[in-house]
């Protein structure tokens, strides 16, 4: 666990405290005491013995940002299908990823994580679920990397065991076997997961998608999860392809297929939850389950728009997520609060037109499953999904998500004076509809993370260095060995 640094006190702020009634102060203050947040309040700051001093004016302060959905290898596999789908990206990727090691792996997640700290992200979740055999210890790179940076780190243990001669979509190359994965999966809790508060690392078991595990891994895996106390995480409902997929599998729609498996639950969040009958959006709600909704990479890989507003209205937990950085090269959390607002605002779903038309009984989602138009999300919703949505999704709304007493001192002051927002009298309006501002200072738990705009746990360009080998080791490096196919 990070020590706390020394107490901090930032002035003079704009503040959006994203707590349960939204309350905001046109300037204000925050007290940082132990890592954790002991005033917020308008007024001026008061004189702390022993405190660092900011001035914020000019500036607005938020809780720092979360990032529910991710996969940092991918780092060093960017710009790779530009113009494929899902399943066609997934098909040309699996063989470069099938490369990796944790030569690549280290160095990717290194960036990625810096990346994501100059974007005002503070938590940030990675979905791992590639291990080719003799790539070393995947999981333990991912986890070193955060603890550099300085970011808190939600890794899960991801997994696949239905490879292609089993139905599934990758090659039989990059699966693994149930056993060997499940061992894995309690090791890496036990390694790494951390349940103490103001934890720094926690680990969650996240089986990769409908069309890449068995049934019996998800159960197992959902066993084991509850079993082991932590989290469960997987993608599901991305494109039109993957329901098929279920239907003509399963017999069933993906939600429905999850739900079978007993994978809907608030110790459950599910990445993308595209395409979404207004039922399954309901269910998503009563059962508490949350979803990472990554706007920019549905976007990248043409897989259409979740039904965000929707799924508010139905009381289902949604945090944003910039997803892996092969399908979204971006990879800047901040930018993800402007995009998912606009899609929300374009959203039309087509089902919606022809539902009229439909035969009675007829199968398959239907009916609207949310407005678009400008009242679909506001800026303070954009700015809630980044935050206490995304803190609800991984268990942790007690601890971060909002600037509250008690809570962890995970901030994000943005600087909101200079020429990109002068003008915008409306400081939660300027961060969301405008670029991305410069960041003034990013903290985890007290600790400074960015300073004016400017990383300082790492070398920035000493990590793209690193990055840039890293890519083009990946490129030219023959497959490793790999397990066998899996045998009836």
């Amino acid at each position: 666990m990070t020590t706390a640094a020394g107490p901090l006190v930032i002035g003079g702020a704009a503040i959006a405290t994203v707590d349960a009634v939204g309350t905001e102060h046109a300037e204000g203050h925050v007290v940082v005491v132990d890592g954790r947040i002991a005033a917020v309040a308008p007024g001026p700051a008061p004189v702390v013995d022993g405190a660092r001093t900011v001035d914020g004016a000019g500036c607005l302060l938020t809780p720092g940002l979360v990032n529910t959905h991710h996969h940092l290898y991918q780092w060093a596999t960017r710009g790779y299908a530009l113009d494929s789908t899902l399943f066609q990206w997934l098909t040309e990727l699996y063989p470069i990823w099938a490369r990796v090691t944790e030569d690549t792996v280290g160095p990717a997640a290194a960036a990625g994580l810096a990346w994501l700290a100059r974007s005002g992200c503070t938590t940030t979740t990675d979905h791992h679920y590639l291990f080719p055999r003799g790539a070393g210890d995947l999981l333990s790179s991912t986890v070193d990397a955060a603890g550099r940076i300085g970011l808190r780190f939600h890794p899960t243990r991801g997994s696949m065991d239905l490879g292609r001669s089993h139905g599934g979509l990758p090659p039989d190359s990059v699966v693994e076997e149930l056993d060997e994965i499940l061992a894995a999966s309690q090791d890496a809790v036990e390694r790494f997961h951390d349940p103490a508060p103001g934890a720094m690392v926690r680990v969650a078991l996240a089986p990769c998608s409908p069309f890449s595990v068995s049934g019996e891994l998800l159960r197992e895996s959902a066993a084991l999860a509850r079993t082991l106390h932590v989290r469960m995480h997987t993608h599901l409902a991305e494109t039109l392809d993957e329901e098929e997929y279920c239907r003509d599998k399963h017999g069933c729609t993906p939600v429905e297929y999850l739900d079978k498996l007993g994978w809907l639950g608030d110790d459950v969040w599910l990445a993308h939850a595209v395409h979404l009958a207004p039922a399954e959006i309901a269910r998503l709600g009563a059962t508490g389950t949350g979803v990472a909704h990554c706007p920019s990479s549905n976007a990248r890989l043409g897989a259409g728009t979740a039904p965000a507003r929707a799924m508010l209205d139905a009381g289902v937990p949604v945090g944003l997520g910039v997803d892996g950085a092969a399908s979204q090269e971006a990879g800047r959390l901040v930018d993800e609060l402007r995009q998912a607002l606009y899609s929300a605002r374009s959203r039309v779903d087509a089902r919606s037109r022809v539902d009229a038309d439909r035969p009675a009984g007829a199968s398959g989602p239907a009916g609207p499953t949310g407005p678009a138009g400008p009242k679909a999300l506001t800026a303070r919703e954009a700015l809630a999904i980044a935050t206490i949505g995304g803190a609800r999704c991984l268990g942790r709304d007690d601890e971060i998500g909002s600037l509250e007493p008690g809570k962890l001192a995970d901030l994000a002051l943005w600087r909101l004076d200079g020429l990109g927002h002068a003008g915008i009298a409306d400081p939660v309006a300027a961060l969301v509809f405008g670029s991305a501002p410069p960041l003034e200072l990013l903290t985890v738990g007290g600790r400074v993370i960015v300073e004016r705009d400017e990383l300082r746990t790492a070398d920035e360009a000493a990590l793209a260095a690193d990055l840039r080998r890293a890519s083009q080791a990946v490129r030219s490096r023959p497959p490793i060995p790999h397990l066998p196919p899996i045998k009836e």
